[in-house]
């Protein structure tokens, strides 16, 4: 007996779960973007924006819903386009029944991100119409069409991306520096300096090593009325840290400080040895001299280095030392709001734990005071200090033994990265135990990471050293400049040679210069 089938239509949509014959008008979006926001590009985006308004307005059975747009943006993801998002949150809301877009380029130019949407959209029963590809997303052959021709635009992306990099790579490599100069402090375009802008930068540059910090030349500039490079009026401690530590103040200049590290997500990584720099010596007219700027780093070192911390809001401050506990001297104000007011220096513990420290406070005055009394006392030793000054620099400048360590602990960290690198590329060619192999990739890696940890520890030590020795060789310069004690307090001469002064009963004051020479002042 032969079988009789009988087909039953679908009565609903499968996406929508709309019934499939019933009357009505999709509700339609049409998505528009230019890549640049060039004249000619506006041009094209006013076109296709006015095309999909007439297009979507002649079919009886569309009803328009708006039409999305992003102008000016080259992306090769989704996150940062207000009108597609937007577009997007609308039909996942029911909003939008169908999208039409120009191609599969100007939807998205990563895969992940356009295969994802399509996904998620159809979920909820939205259908993406690309035009110049003829794909219909509720088509069979949609997705794999969609696949293929959104992994030509992401490569099409990384082709850009490349060659640009490769251009801007190719300008470092030959010595080529540029900058924001609208934002650049001291500089206008061709590495011009502008005398007002240098200013301040000589300024920022004076009150550092006048012994101030960061945060209170921050506030210093502000009380001047000095516009940040911004041209707000208020200042950043890492806009000054940022001017404080940019070797193109002095002349030269670092190429490739930082690198693309995505074409995808467009994120920026600063350069520690992935790819190669460039540094171009005398490249232009330096507002700062090298033996100041070089002074400066060793100033930061000293005051920073290795996780200290600084108070710089006085010339005075982190410089006075109590003699009984050991403690820092912090400043305190007395009588604050009336016409008795004071700034005083007093032990940090005075009152710490119910055991009073009572080495004597000093005024501002005091200090300057026994400051000059103790550059007296130095200049009548001046020539034997001086002779010890420069025995002392040669010790403090010999890293030779230290770049021997650094060499040696260099070649040990390139050999054990060849041997990662083998050990992937066996991996990747020959069948072998996962287990096994990940033993023998961490066994490894953890000798490469401890010769990398020792490495950067002797740079450490190689750094403080070069630091300690430009400390001592300004102290040298302004001892020998020095032809007669001074009569006034000069805050600049203090915060170059002054590493401390500890503070004793009685009046008693030890003022420990660069390089441990210690000069008493008693009352």
């Amino acid at each position: 007996m032969a079988k009789r089938v009988t087909t039953i239509p679908a009565t609903r949509n499968r996406f929508s779960s709309a019934p499939v014959y019933e009357a009505k008008r999709r509700k339609v979006a049409g998505y528009a973007r230019v890549s640049t926001d060039s004249e000619e590009q506006q041009t094209s985006y006013e076109n296709q924006v006015d095309y999909y308004t007439t297009y979507i307005n002649s079919r009886e059975d569309w009803e328009l819903v708006g039409i999305f747009t992003d102008e000016g943006i080259t992306a090769t993801n989704t996150r940062h386009r207000d009108g597609f998002n937007q577009m997007i949150d609308a039909a996942m809301d029911g909003k939008i029944d169908l999208i039409i877009t120009k191609s599969v380029s100007r939807f998205a130019r990563n895969t992940v991100d356009s295969l994802t949407t399509v996904r998620k959209l159809k979920e909820k029963g939205v259908e993406i119409y690309f035009e110049k590809e003829n794909i219909w997303t509720f088509d069979a052959k949609g997705e794999l069409l969609i696949t293929i021709m959104s992994s030509l635009a992401q490569e099409e992306s990384r082709s850009i991306s490349e060659n640009t990099t490769w251009g801007k790579r190719k300008s470092f490599a030959d010595g080529k520096a540029a900058v924001a100069y609208s934002r650049f402090l001291g500089y206008d375009d061709g590495f011009k300096i502008n005398e007002d802008e240098a200013d301040t930068v000589r300024l920022i540059y004076k009150l550092f090593l006048s012994g101030i910090s960061y945060y209170a030349i921050t506030k210093e500039l502000e009380k001047r009325e000095i516009k940040a490079p911004c041209g707000g009026k208020k200042w950043c401690i890492s806009t000054v840290r940022s001017i404080l530590t940019n070797e193109k103040y002095m002349g030269d200049a670092l190429l490739q400080k930082g690198y693309t590290a995505d074409f995808l997500q467009k994120k920026r990584k600063k350069n520690n040895g992935e790819i190669p720099q460039y540094y171009v010596e005398d490249h232009h007219e330096a507002i700062i001299d090298p033996g100041t700027f070089k002074l400066v780093q060793a100033e930061i070192q000293k005051r920073y280095g290795e996780g200290k911390k600084y108070s710089g809001v006085s010339v005075f401050a982190s410089k006075i030392r109590c003699g009984k506990c050991g403690g820092w001297y912090g400043s305190k104000v007395w009588h604050s709001n009336d016409k008795y007011r004071k700034v005083i220096f007093r032990c940090n513990n005075k009152y710490k734990d119910g055991q009073k420290c009572d080495t004597p406070y000093l005024t501002e005055q005091d200090a300057a005071r026994f400051f000059l009394e103790a550059l007296e006392e130095l200049f009548g030793v001046k020539e034997e200090v001086l002779c010890n000054l420069r025995d002392l620099r040669q010790t403090v400048a010999d890293t030779g033994e230290l770049e021997s360590k650094k060499e040696i602990l260099i070649q040990e960290s390139g050999m054990l990265e060849e041997k990662l690198r083998i050990l992937i590329a066996e991996n990747a060619q020959v069948a072998q135990s996962q287990d096994e192999y990940n033993r023998r990739y961490q066994n490894v890696y953890g000798l490469y990471e401890e010769c990398q940890s020792k490495l950067d520890g002797v740079e450490n030590l190689i750094t403080q050293k070069e630091a300690r020795r430009e400390i001592i060789d300004n102290f040298i310069s302004n001892l020998e400049e020095l032809k007669e004690p001074p009569q006034e307090f000069d805050e600049y001469l203090w915060g170059g040679v002054v590493d401390h002064m500890t503070v004793y009963e009685k009046g008693r004051v030890i003022f420990t210069f660069v390089g441990n020479i210690e000069i008493e002042i008693k009352e």
